[in-house]
């Protein structure tokens, strides 16, 4: 009995050992896993950045493969897919966006949103701050787009700028459409007589588009109608989602093509229908806020031009000064790089008042609209 019980005793002893060994080692393995992983994301971050010496921005090797919204943990190739189709194929665009946004656009729930966008701004190359010079450098490369009249172009500095969303307002027959015809038509010339020779997008949604008034003005600079014509990419938007869809299928088909100026003619005019009352201001006005977003995104991506047309409104109460006001608020007010104002004058002519610029004083223009399209 004696003997049982100490080969009992032994065997306790050894199967204990032998399972504190085997948690032992599974913890070591943990540990070292652990560790290998951080060693490889130190060596990746100091191999993939180095500290630029001449501006003091932090960049990234161009020979480094970017991650993926394949990448992002958790996200299968049907998240993916539903993302892409969203419009979101950089993590940049992933990490900026909160939850609720996300989970409403690509049709995903919102917890799984969340954990995506966490994954996204951990994975993302957010960039870093640059220098004045550095961002005096990029400026260079913004263009100028001639709009035919003399007076207008010196009054916005030149011309009408990329990189820019510049809002033009006015009454009904102020000459707003007019000037996205005429920019639409001189953006197909070379860049030596003030033009971008790229590609254009028009959305109308007032059913103002006319290709024959397109074509009067193409004729007046020496340009084939045919030609012209074929280079802008016209879609009516018949409500405020339709309009914003469309600038996300803009971004699918700039992939291809040299996008250069985006017309929205006119920006408000299904916002203002469709959102009545103060009870729904709220709502217009989130939405209009991120419509602006993505299209000042366009712009800056592809060195573009946006421009929107606005309808206005009186001010009965106004006791002095002119009652016109801009629809939109604020929000179009601080989304606008330019601001300008148009307003009826005698004999045909039109005046235009740059209202807000974040470089240009504010000053007036006199142009007329003729059958050639903008003059002085």
């Amino acid at each position: 009995m004696k003997n049982k019980d100490t080969a009992d005793s032994f065997c306790l002893y050894y199967t204990f050992n032998y399972a504190k060994g085997v948690l032992l080692l599974f913890i070591y393995r943990i540990a070292l896993r652990d560790i290998e992983r951080k060693v490889r994301e130190m060596a990746k971050k100091i191999a993939s950045e180095k500290l630029d010496e001449e501006d003091g921005s932090i960049v990234i090797d161009a020979d480094e493969e970017q991650a993926t919204i394949d990448d992002l943990p958790g996200v299968g190739p049907a998240t993916a897919e539903k993302l892409r189709e969203a419009g979101f194929e950089e993590l940049l665009a992933i990490a900026v966006m909160s939850p609720n946004e996300l989970a409403e656009q690509a049709e995903l729930g919102e917890a799984v949103s969340s954990k995506i966008i966490q994954g996204a701004k951990k994975m993302a190359n957010i960039g870093g701050f640059v220098s004045g010079n550095k961002l005096l450098e990029r400026r260079k490369e913004v263009q100028k787009l001639t709009s035919g009249s003399a007076a207008l172009d010196e009054l916005l500095g030149g011309g009408f700028e990329t990189q820019a969303i510049v809002e033009v307002y006015g009454e009904f027959g102020s000459g707003k459409t007019q000037i996205g015809h005429q920019l639409a038509v001189n953006t197909i010339l070379p860049s030596e007589q003030g033009g971008f020779d790229g590609e254009i997008f028009y959305i109308d949604t007032e059913d103002t588009f006319r290709p024959e008034r397109i074509a009067q003005m193409a004729e007046a600079v020496g340009l084939d109608p045919s030609v012209v014509l074929d280079r802008i990419h016209v879609a009516r938007a018949y409500n405020s989602a339709h309009q914003m869809l469309l600038v996300d299928e803009i971004k699918k088909l700039s992939k291809n093509i040299d996008v250069k100026l985006i017309i929205v003619d006119s920006l408000t005019s299904h916002f203002r229908a469709e959102y009545v009352g103060r009870g729904m201001l709220a709502t217009r006005q989130q939405k209009l806020n991120r419509h602006l977003k993505e299209l000042k995104q366009l712009s800056d991506v592809h060195n573009a031009l946006v421009l929107v047309t606005n309808q206005v409104m009186s001010k009965p109460d106004a006791m002095w000064g002119d009652p016109t006001k801009a629809i939109g608020g604020h929000i179009v007010g601080h989304a606008s790089t330019f601001r300008l104002y148009l307003r009826k004058s005698k004999g045909g002519r039109r005046i235009a008042r740059l209202v807000d610029s974040p470089n240009l004083p504010e000053g007036e223009a006199v142009f007329t609209v003729t059958a050639e399209g903008l003059r002085d």
